[in-house]
């Protein structure tokens, strides 16, 4: 879990760091009062879209820009808000799970000097996903860093084994929002009142991915074509594969709005370049955040569409269909929600799916 839009475009100049973090009042009170005098090691620990990776620039900006005269610290709020920050350092997963070469790539960002003050921040993406030779190489860098280095792990659980690196960092918790504020947030943002609420119901929480589902105008479409799986299926490899590819289409069409988006964010960046030159301009960054969302994007598609799947068998539960088959798929669908994050096709996971779920008429 990682990296995620922070909503419409803001100028970091003229407003508060903390204004896009939506939803967490108590988090946000304790980073703030943690500016002057932080730890070294933070752990951000909450569901996608909860509010970590907005919480994690703003914390940034503020710890770059303390002590700072007030055009410098203008100057770190605005390229660390922006993502562009030459002394903010944000690591995501290049594999399945954060391994061993990516511990000792985190470990020798920590040794290097700061660009342009004598403070740096590494952001550690998905912490959750890290392996036991990985935690161990990163235990001791997080918790003894260089001077003026710090960590911001953002994590939607700690799982057992990682609660010994956990434990030396200071826990923010962030819990996923209700869909009263995610509503709220995106009717502030411009969304009419009944598709925010609608959007709302279906984001889980998830402000960003609400976001994204404000401006998909197909995203009933998506639905309907989940929900209407189990009545085409007919047990043979050859309809599987057929609806295999009408739902993937169906999320190549959602990634829509976010080319949109990327494209604005590629164009701001090429203003900015224009205005400040191109030194710690991040456009490599920027690509890699891209890439990171879309691969996030199609994984929300597939948890929204596996969901509706699996609501469209607890109506038939309902309804009287043969509990043992009904239960049995129940079973299926919530297997490979879970095998999303370790699983590398997309394609073999929902056609293995699909061919073991029974026909619903």
């Amino acid at each position: 879990m990682a990296d995620a839009p922070v909503g419409p475009p803001v100028d970091p100049a003229t407003i508060d760091a903390w204004a896009s973090v939506v939803g967490q009042p108590e988090a946000v009170a304790r980073l703030r009062a943690a500016v002057e005098r932080p730890v070294h090691a933070w752990l951000f620990v909450g569901p996608p879209g909860s509010g970590t990776s907005a919480a994690a620039r703003a914390f940034a900006a503020e710890l770059l820009a303390a002590g700072a005269d007030a055009g410098t610290a203008e100057r770190h709020r605005r390229l660390a808000l922006a993502g562009q920050h030459p002394d903010v350092t944000r690591v995501e997963r290049v594999g399945a799970q954060i391994a061993v070469e990516q511990a000792e790539a985190i470990v020798h960002r920590a040794s290097r000097s700061p660009v342009e003050g004598a403070r740096k921040v590494i952001v550690l993406e998905e912490f959750h996903l890290v392996v036991g030779p990985a935690a161990a190489k990163l235990l001791k860098v997080v918790e003894e860093p260089p001077p003026g280095t710090f960590f911001i792990v953002l994590a939607e659980e700690v799982p057992p084994e990682l609660v010994t690196l956990a434990s030396r960092c200071a826990r923010v918790d962030f819990p996923a929002l209700a869909p009263s504020v995610v509503r709220d947030a995106l009717v502030a943002e411009g969304v009419p009142g009944d598709r925010a609420a609608e959007v709302a119901e279906v984001a889980h929480g998830d402000l960003d991915r609400a976001r994204l589902l404000a401006t998909d105008e197909r995203l009933a479409l998506r639905l309907a074509l989940w929900r209407d799986v189990p009545s085409r299926l007919d047990g043979t490899g050859h309809t599987a594969a057929v609806l295999v590819d009408e739902v993937r289409a169906g999320i190549d069409d959602a990634a829509a709005p976010l080319a949109r988006r990327h494209d604005r964010e590629v164009a701001e960046l090429d203003d900015r370049i224009a205005r400040y030159g191109g030194r710690g301009s991040g456009a490599g960054e920027l690509a890699a955040r891209h890439r990171r969302e879309l691969r996030r994007l199609r994984a929300d598609e597939l948890r929204l569409g596996l969901t509706e799947l699996a609501r469209r068998y607890r109506d038939a539960l309902a309804g009287g269909s043969p509990p043992g088959e009904v239960l049995d798929a129940l079973g299926a669908v919530h297997r490979a929600t879970e095998g999303l994050v370790r699983f590398p096709s997309e394609e073999l996971l929902l056609h293995a799916l699909f061919v073991r779920l029974p026909p619903l008429r």
